[in-house]
């Protein structure tokens, strides 16, 4: 059985993503694993309000639920097809993450969902290179659409 390590966030549903993942399960039995990084945006700490409105979440709790909304939702598409999947949303840099997962699992390969080069902020950081500079597995990656809000 293949085992895929998917690091993704806003393009989890998405049509190029979704065509790949359906492609690698058409190829026979896989295990699909989930790194889906944090998207943090400028200002992550607390807004600057008055201490009575701190019960606002800041940006970084908010993009947190969102990549856990957007796994799960995933993870629910895939498993009612039968297929083991399974996942975590990780930091925001993911590098040190997935190094230390492909040193404690065996990979067939790492897949890296970016959005379009114009909108990606992974791309920008050159995040699908410096994976396969990090990693002894092959590393891809998959361009396309964000997949279906939340």
């Amino acid at each position: 059985m293949s085992r895929y390590l998917i690091v993704a966030n806003q393009t989890l549903g998405g049509e190029r993503l979704v065509a790949r993942i359906t492609g690698l399960l058409d190829e026979g039995p896989a295990t699909l694993q989930f790194a889906v990084p944090v998207t943090d945006t400028e200002g992550t700490q607390q807004w600057d309000y008055p201490p009575t409105d701190r019960y606002i979440p800041d940006a970084h709790q908010i993009a947190t639920t969102l990549a856990d909304q957007r796994l799960q939702r995933e993870l629910s598409r895939l498993r009612s097809l039968g297929v083991d999947a399974d996942g975590e949303v990780v930091d925001a840099n993911p590098v040190e993450h997935i190094r230390d997962v492909t040193k404690k699992e065996a990979f067939d390969e790492v897949i890296v969902s970016t959005l379009p080069r114009t909108l990606s902020r992974w791309l920008r950081l050159d995040l699908p290179h410096r994976l396969a500079r990090a990693l002894s597995v092959p590393v891809s990656h998959v361009e396309g659409p964000a997949g279906p809000s939340v």
